[in-house]
């Protein structure tokens, strides 16, 4: 079971990167997108870092990417992030969700996530966080299709094996 959600999960993941690979650089850096594309693209993977943690208590993503996008003002970060730096992050989900995804018992899939604003078992969360994955990679493919007439293709499952090898 623990495979077969990784396939699916990682596709997910696998989609994202491949949208933000695909955006030309006058998309990604363009601040008048509403949604901005390098802002959505960062937002998930925020969001995939912190779902895959045990609760938002004592979580920091890594540098240079803050706890801003907790902040119920929904402020944008001051600067437009790269994409090196989001595709160091993603990397980063990556692994987080592989070694996650791995160590899942039965009984720790049962348990209430530590997320007070999420009603959801740590089994429940990850399902949760991969359809937010992609669904925003969804939405990247969208803006990507409307402004350059061009998207990655879906990826029915990722080829990236659970234990790294």
């Amino acid at each position: 079971m623990k495979t077969i959600i990784w396939k699916q999960f990682g596709a997910s993941i696998d989609m994202l990167e491949n949208a933000i690979r695909a955006c030309p650089g006058s998309l990604w850096s363009d601040r008048s997108q509403r949604p901005e594309f390098w802002y959505v693209a960062f937002h998930t993977l925020f969001f995939l870092d912190l779902y895959l943690s045990e609760s938002d208590a004592g979580f920091a993503p890594p540098a240079p990417f803050t706890l801003d996008e907790m902040d119920e003002r929904g402020l944008l970060p001051e600067r437009v992030y790269t994409k090196e730096e989001l595709q160091k992050y993603l990397e980063h989900g990556r692994e987080k969700c592989r070694g996650t995804i791995a160590s899942i018992t039965e009984e720790k899939g049962n348990r209430r996530c530590g997320f007070e604003w999420l009603d959801l078992s740590v089994a429940e969360v990850l399902l949760y966080n991969m359809r937010h994955v992609q669904h925003h990679a969804g939405q990247l493919n969208l803006i990507l299709r409307q402004k350059i007439d061009s998207a990655p293709r879906w990826v029915r499952k990722t080829e990236t094996t659970l234990t790294g090898e």
